[in-house]
């Protein structure tokens, strides 16, 4: 089950509440913001996890993505301005 990040009756974004050991149902309680990356949407978080893993080139991602360089620095610029909002 992926985590919801988006509240579904008035689209702002959740915070965390609980947590739960597995290992030993330890139970930790209170109103906790998400960190930025979690914020993002799946798919900008996938962005971010694939130039990680392509080791930050972008033109690597393009080249996998069959896309044009141009395009996907557009797509970074895009959502590094979404994290410089997030972090304001």
């Amino acid at each position: 089950m992926k985590l919801p990040i988006i509240c579904p009756s008035c689209d702002h974004t959740l915070n965390v509440s609980q947590m739960k050991c597995p290992s030993c149902a330890t139970q930790v309680n209170g109103d906790y913001e998400l960190p930025t990356l979690l914020k993002l949407s799946r798919d900008d978080q996938d962005f971010i996890l694939n130039f990680f893993l392509s080791s930050g080139s972008i033109k690597e991602m393009a080249k996998q993505a069959e896309l044009s360089y141009p395009t996907m620095r557009n797509k970074m610029d895009d959502l590094i301005e979404k994290v410089k909002k997030l972090q304001n």
